[in-house]
């Protein structure tokens, strides 16, 4: 009664056929339905008794809606005896509610992660979590998995002349030092104050970047205000160049026209969350074969941490 399956919902299913490809195998059936007033409903078509069964779902936009069609599908699931359920969950929504900022607000990424375990999930595979902590938030092993693997062999591809990594803000300097660590680069850092929810303001920048191609390094872009305002800067400040590498596309609100009309020349980003728009800046690369080997290895019981390794 072994073996495994793959599941798919809708957020985005573009991904999830990429992942069965790399696999060499169907996505199992499932029919996912939604009455007239919005609410979903499941069925799974095929038995999936003493399986290993694994769910491809990112909770991007409508976020409430693909986080409630993941915890559906994980109780049919469950409900049809499945042995264990992985949910590999490229983008984890709600992650930047993951503390309390100001009195009186909730810590939505606890929130989220005590709903997923409860509804049966064993163990979850995502990509460049907001925080690194809220791996903690859950008591099932979490894989987060890091973006770098995808854009470092990008960079190295452009040859740029004289490269340089940036922060965007200060909370981002651990995983710009990594990058910078990998393709053996300094890094300078963008102090930025937030005024509130989706608005920034660009302070200073910590290091010179007179004549450099420099390369931001963010989790998510979302209104793409950041990242913006951060190229204006560093391009009045001399930076030959400014490219972003940031692993899920949000895109939300004015984003791609700010990126459009804005000083940023090249926007690389992962296919963690589907792009409902296209732009000449934006450069798409494919999560799929990591994610799928990832699958293949938790299946196996191998090492996940080993496919980063030496990179």
């Amino acid at each position: 009664m072994g073996g495994y399956m793959i599941f798919s919902g809708t957020a985005n299913e573009e991904l999830s056929n990429e992942i069965a490809k790399y696999l060499e195998m169907p996505l199992s059936g499932a029919i996912i339905n939604r009455f007239s007033d919005g609410e979903i409903n499941v069925q799974i078509s095929q038995s999936v008794r003493g399986k290993d069964v694994f769910i491809i779902q990112p909770t991007c936009a409508p976020v409430n809606d693909n986080l409630m069609e993941l915890l559906i599908m994980t109780d049919a699931l469950k409900r049809s005896s499945a042995k264990s359920i992985t949910a590999i969950v490229p983008y984890y929504g709600y992650a930047r509610q993951d503390r309390k900022a100001a009195p009186r607000v909730p810590i939505s990424a606890k929130l989220v992660a005590n709903l997923i375990e409860t509804a049966g999930i064993t163990r979850m595979v995502t990509v460049d979590l907001h925080a690194s902590q809220i791996q903690g938030f859950f008591d099932i092993p979490v894989d987060n998995l890091y973006g770098a693997i995808l854009f470092v062999d990008y960079i190295k591809s452009k040859n740029l002349k004289n490269p340089i990594i940036a922060s965007p803000d200060i909370g981002g300097v651990a995983r710009a030092r990594y990058f910078a660590e990998r393709l053996g680069l300094d890094m300078v850092i963008v102090d930025k104050r937030r005024q509130k929810a989706n608005e920034s303001e660009v302070m200073n920048i910590i290091g010179d970047v007179n004549g450099k191609d420099v390369i931001l390094i963010d989790d998510m872009i979302d209104t793409a205000g950041t990242m913006v305002k951060a190229a204006e800067a560093l391009k009045k400040l001399g930076a030959t160049s400014v490219m972003a590498c940031c692993t899920h596309p949000v895109l939300s609100g004015p984003a791609f026209d700010r990126i459009e009309k804005g000083s940023l020349d090249e926007l690389v980003v992962a296919n963690t969350i589907p792009m409902k728009h296209t732009s000449n800046k934006i450069k798409m690369l494919s999560t799929a074969s990591m994610l799928g080997e990832v699958i293949r290895r938790v299946y196996n019981n191998e090492s996940v941490n080993s496919l980063f390794d030496g990179k």
